[in-house]
């Protein structure tokens, strides 16, 4: 059975796979936004903790199983559709700490699939990249010498 997948960002649909955030903290309040409500604030800034599975690949280039990196973002993966993706062969190795927001995917028949929720590129530096982009470019070279 088909499902028309889409992003709440693209207008009304019946498959909200990635929709716009509804709760977020500020300070240490929880504000909700009203359905079409006023975007303002309705923004993930700053570093947020995330929890990697064992034995997955993202915990495996990070050489931890918790991180912390930068998000800036207004749209988040809806968890509701977790195992229905997961049944498509994503693998969400990387979870927010109280299990709520997925934060990375991968895909364990690929060499190198992996997808992040936040923003490595603002913390890599000239001689100082990323985990994720040095991995990359590992997989790259080493898949380069198989054609």
């Amino acid at each position: 059975m088909p499902w028309h997948a889409s992003g709440s960002e693209f207008g009304e649909t019946t498959e909200p796979v990635v929709g716009l955030m509804t709760e977020w903290l500020k300070g240490n309040a929880l504000e909700k936004r009203m359905n079409n409500g006023d975007l303002g604030g309705t923004m993930r800034l700053g570093a947020y903790e995330a929890s990697l599975k064992e034995g997955s690949k993202i915990a495996e280039i990070y050489d931890s199983t918790t991180i912390s990196e930068r998000h800036r973002h207004r749209y988040e993966v809806n968890i509701d559709y977790v195992q229905r993706l997961e049944k498509c062969g994503l693998n969400f190795a990387g979870l927010s700490p109280d299990g709520v927001l997925p934060e990375t995917v991968e895909r364990d028949d690929h060499p190198w699939f992996i997808g992040v929720q936040y923003h490595p590129e603002l913390k890599s530096r000239p001689f100082e990249p990323h985990p994720l982009f040095s991995s990359f470019i590992e997989a790259a070279l080493t898949q380069s010498r198989l054609v």
